[in-house]
């Protein structure tokens, strides 16, 4: 018999409710859980994601402040701030880099240069959605194009911004600096927050220095923004701080006129104002145009100007260290008279040279035939070097290099050359420390006219011809005159210099004097004819060694080895306006060169001759031109 199976239907209904209960009670349990977390999302954590929401659609954006605009003495503007259109990107709203600079080189005229330095700003360290400028100075025809295709880049727009302009380019370029874009090493130490929507920063000279002053605050506004970043609306908005305006002792009629009468040679000059102590003009030739590194220079113009072998990137003015020669006679004099080692009755024979205990090395004079008999005043006049040399020998280097510190050589004493050097001032602890070497009597004697190791700097002869214009009288040299709202801070001022006998700066303004308007005096061609009486000193510093028994021919020197020439002087001298220093590069002879210069910047700052007068070149007068 065979056996049968029938279903048990009452199981099989119970074990399918049973799986449909396990099923929906499941079913029931993701359903609470969606149900939690769309609470939990909705509800707890709904400003948490409100918040991320509205940063997507919020943004809070840097508005840069305009910085201060710069005038000179007289109003004139020197550094202004000019519209400019840049195409920048955000590199969080670019979909592909790569692919959007490729699209955007066949709009543009895009460079390899400007691509390589998109992606070094890229690189740099910056706020999220922070925009990074890939071309720069856009003209209307490349916006006309970019716009035409703008709906193609998310993430790319055309921004306007003010950028910094130099009227007067290469004429204050040594002065002002330039401002330029922010690199990494001044991200580290600029403020986050204030430079959180600036480019740019002052990198030389004014602009550097008064950076604090000229930038100003940055401000803030909240706007939206749709998918792809532009701006809807502007929702709240708090405006930048505009940076102050300051004003400088610079007359920049001056300047030019100094600026003219150096062209073609390398040379510096610097000007001040006796009475104030403000810089007047400050020039060092050749220059350049500050313009061109603003936005960044292009590596063409860049290598030519490092390469030049002019250096124009070089200033001089403050920077460049030179023998100051003859220049620095009368301050050694009134060292000699205020240690009592000399009067201006005392003389001295003048035979061509001078020897130690009258044998060993001879120095010479400049006057190779010698001045005969001189004393204190004919020396100045006519610049003996043997009296000097004397004088020197019997004083020692001690009370020499004690005057020479008073009037600030061997320092930086100016309140704001952003980049002055200190010049070298010889004395027996300097030389030790320096060369480990004792002093030597034959030290003295070449650092008593102005050269052996003794350097000083265009700004240092400037400032020393200033304080003594001023009969000792300390006025710190400075460029700035005055800040917009705001006082100047007290300035520090070295002590006054005072004289044993205090007649000795009159006698001292008459020697000086003499060498410009004298028969005898080193400087009397450029001083024929003035209206006014300046008081001023000459002097020609070797470049190369001479051997003791060698003659010197300038004709077989090269020029760049050619002596250079120097000039110190004020004027008028009976109540001095005006110190300065000229020194000219290979000019050969103070007296031919460097003092003719001297005279046409006297003759512009008080006569106000700041045109160029239509006269014909003296073709007797013998200069070098750079080449």
């Amino acid at each position: 018999m065979t056996s049968r199976h029938f279903k048990d239907h009452i199981r099989e209904h119970r074990i399918f409710i049973n799986r449909a209960l396990i099923a929906f009670a499941f079913v029931l349990f993701l359903s609470g859980c969606l149900v939690a977390r769309f609470y939990y999302l909705q509800v707890i954590q709904h400003d948490t994601y409100a918040t991320l929401s509205d940063r997507n659609r919020v943004q809070l954006l840097s508005l840069p402040p305009p910085r201060g605009l710069i005038f000179d003495r007289n109003g004139e503007l020197l550094a202004d701030n000019r519209p400019s259109f840049s195409l920048t990107l955000v590199r969080e709203r670019v979909p592909d880099m790569a692919a959007t600079l490729e699209q955007l080189q066949g709009i543009l005229d895009l460079t390899d240069e400007e691509v390589d330095r998109f992606y070094k700003r890229l690189q740099q360290r910056r706020r999220p959605y922070q925009p990074v400028a890939l071309k720069l100075r856009l003209s209307e025809e490349e916006i006309a194009r970019f716009s035409i295709n703008r709906h193609r880049f998310p993430g790319v727009e055309v921004e306007a911004e003010a950028i910094r302009f130099y009227p007067m380019a290469n004429t204050m370029a040594h002065v002002l600096g330039y401002v330029g874009r922010i690199n990494e090493a001044e991200l580290k130490v600029l403020d986050p927050v204030n430079y959180s929507g600036t480019n740019y920063t002052g990198k030389l000279g004014i602009e550097k220095v008064y950076e604090e002053v000229l930038h100003g605050k940055v401000g803030y506004q909240k706007v939206e923004t749709n998918a792809r970043g532009r701006v809807l609306r502007v929702l709240e908005r708090i405006p930048p701080e505009a940076g102050r305006n300051i004003s400088l002792h610079i007359d920049s009629r001056l300047q030019k006129v100094t600026e003219r009468v150096l062209e073609g040679y390398r040379a510096a000059v610097v000007a001040i104002d006796v009475k104030t102590g403000g810089i007047l003009a400050m020039v060092s030739t050749p220059s350049y145009d500050p313009n061109l590194f603003v936005t960044g220079i292009d590596q063409a113009s860049y290598e030519a100007l490092r390469d030049s072998p002019d250096i124009p990137l070089y200033n001089r003015a403050i920077r460049g260290r030179y023998p100051p020669a003859s220049t620095i006679k009368p301050f050694v004099a009134l060292a000699g008279l205020n240690a009592d080692k000399t009067s201006w009755q005392h003389k001295v024979w003048d035979p061509g040279y001078y020897q130690i205990g009258g044998q060993g090395r001879r120095y010479r004079d400049w006057k190779r035939w010698g001045h005969g008999w001189v004393d204190l005043h004919h020396s100045i006049v006519q610049s003996c070097d043997v009296y000097f040399y004397d004088l020197a020998y019997r004083m020692g280097p001690d009370p020499m290099a004690e005057m020479l510190d008073k009037f600030g050589f061997g320092k930086v004493v100016a309140h704001d050359a952003l980049g002055a050097r200190v010049g070298i001032l010889p004395s027996r602890e300097w030389k030790q420390g320096a060369l480990r070497q004792p002093w030597y009597p034959g030290d003295s004697l070449n650092t008593s006219i102005g050269q052996g190791y003794m350097l000083s700097t265009p700004l240092q002869l400037a400032t020393a011809t200033a304080v003594l214009a001023n009969r000792g009288k300390w006025v710190t040299p400075r460029f700035i005159k005055e800040i917009e709202g705001q006082e100047l801070p007290p300035i520090e001022t070295p002590p006054d210099i005072v004289l044993e006998n205090p007649q000795d700066w009159d006698r001292m303004f008459m020697a000086m004097r003499d060498v410009m308007h004298s028969s005898q005096g080193t400087g009397r061609a450029s001083g024929r004819g003035a209206s006014y009486e300046i008081a001023g000193k000459t002097g020609t510093a070797q470049v190369i060694g001479i051997a003791q028994n060698e003659e010197w021919d300038a004709s077989q020197v090269e020029e760049r080895h050619q002596d250079h020439a120097l000039f110190i002087g004020f004027a008028p001298m009976e109540d001095p306006q005006i110190a300065l220093a000229v020194v000219v590069e290979n000019g050969i002879g103070g007296s031919t060169t460097a003092a003719p210069i001297a005279r046409k910047i006297f003759d512009a700052h008080l006569l106000e001759q700041y045109e160029e007068p239509a006269e014909e070149p003296d073709p007797k007068q013998a200069v070098t031109r750079v080449n």
